[in-house]
């Protein structure tokens, strides 16, 4: 017993500290074993539901085409951001 505290001090004292000690476990249960790291698979082995890119094209429906007035506009959009 510490002679300057009080036992409900020490009740809670205790109780922090077991509560530290779980949560410290509990943690590092879910990071896992750091000590020997596991490969990661490549990402065409672990996706094979996401297909591969179609090219510089891409999809008929992820294009628009632009009126003259509207790639004027935005030509002179992009000619306002500076480029420093």
């Amino acid at each position: 017993m510490l002679p300057s505290i009080s036992l409900a001090q020490e009740i809670g004292l205790a109780v922090l500290l077991v509560v530290a000690i779980v949560s410290f476990t509990g943690l590092r249960h879910l990071r896992g074993d750091d000590r020997f790291p596991h490969a990661e698979p490549a990402a065409a082995e672990s996706l094979p539901m996401i297909p591969s890119q179609r090219g510089r094209a891409g999809h008929p429906m992820e294009s628009v085409e632009l009126t003259e007035a509207e790639k004027q506009a935005f030509a002179g959009l992009v000619r306002t951001i500076p480029l420093h």
